[in-house]
This record gives C-alpha cells, structure tokens and sequence, in this order.
C-alpha cells in the first residue's frame, strides 16, 4: 500500500482510533498480530498479520464495515476505484521458523 505524501501522523492517528466494530470482525475473521510499517523513504506501507482459518484482511472486502474503512482513508492513501488501498501482492523469499 502507498500513503500520501505528508500523512504519515494523519494515518497513525486514524488506526489508533480504529473503530471498535472493525477491531472485532477483524479478530472474528482471525486475524491477529496485526501490524502496518512504513518505510519514509518511499512512503510505501507494509502490512503484516497472522491468521488462523482460510483468508486475512484482503479477503474481508465485502463486508460494508471495511468499505466504510476504505472511504474514511482514501484521502490520505493511493486508492483503487473502490477506494480500496491499492496493494501488490509480495512473493515471500524467505522464511524461517
């Protein structure tokens, strides 16, 4: 995902009041240790979870909470039509437990 130049407080600000009804679908869905990191050089974000069952965030799109979500960060971050962030699947090169 990309922020908009000059947001990265703004951003922070939003997901430390993430709203209380996205915390819980979230967590109902499984998804948990859930972090984003932002390299300032490129003002790229990087999102990391870990789940339990079959899907994570990327697959919750449907839900009219999540929609809500996308529409109040569309302002600040690189959107699709949809206004979901635009994202780019990353192909793992490394792993070890």
């Amino acid at each position: 995902m990309k922020l908009n130049e000059g947001f990265k407080e703004e951003y922070r600000k939003r997901h430390a009041a993430l709203w209380p009804e996205m915390r819980k679908m979230l967590k109902d869905s499984g998804v948990g240790n859930y972090s984003i990191f932002l390299d300032e050089e490129t003002n790229i974000l990087f999102a990391y979870q870990e789940v339990t069952g079959e899907g994570g965030s990327q697959d919750l799109g449907t839900e009219e909470i999540v929609k809500k979500w996308w529409d109040y960060m569309a302002d600040i971050m690189e959107v699709n039509p949809d206004n979901s962030p635009v994202s780019i699947p990353l192909e793992e090169m490394f792993y070890m437990e």
